[in-house]
């Protein structure tokens, strides 16, 4: 039957697990989340591929090497300087702050190490320069209306963002 398989232009609802370099789970979604398939979604194209003829129930396991998924860590993006430099209220590990670059775009940066008087931040993706493995559940496949088509997206939410 082909109603069930996940093909060109069908809204795919899916879960998934996402397991960081180490295998310990980093994101777990167990709300299904739709998609359109085929149309260039905010879906990382190996996944895409990897669930293309899959049905309804599979689960397809699916591994991103750095390049496919969350990038290389650019060592340009990490920056360490003396903790007395730094607000109060950054200086504890996970703690978040916004900043502009040369160009205007703004970048949020952790705080990942505190140690001898020295405070790390990094503005890489948590997952940069690993390679991670995709555990995705289909949980329901249907025709796109004509609007989904068109706007590239399902109906009735945010667009998909597993990357």
């Amino acid at each position: 039957m082909q109603h069930d398989k996940v093909v060109q232009n069908k809204v795919v609802a899916l879960t998934y697990v996402l397991r960081n370099g180490r295998g310990d789970i980093f994101e777990y979604n167990d709300l299904p989340v739709e998609y359109l398939h085929g149309s260039g979604s905010e879906l990382f194209a190996k996944i895409e591929r990897s669930l293309e003829g899959h049905r309804v129930g599979e689960l397809v396991h699916v591994e991103l090497t750095p390049e496919e998924g969350f990038g290389l860590h650019e060592p340009g993006l990490t920056f360490t300087d003396d903790v007395e430099n730094v607000p109060a209220e950054y200086r504890r590990v996970g703690a978040q702050l916004e900043a502009q670059n040369a160009k205007g775009e703004v970048m949020t940066f952790v705080v990942t190490s505190i140690e001898n008087g020295k405070l790390t931040v990094d503005a890489n993706h948590p997952l940069a320069g690993q390679t991670v493995r995709f555990e995705v559940t289909i949980h329901g496949v249907r025709d796109a209306t004509p609007d989904e088509l068109r706007n590239g997206r399902p109906a009735g939410g945010p667009p998909l963002a597993i990357q």
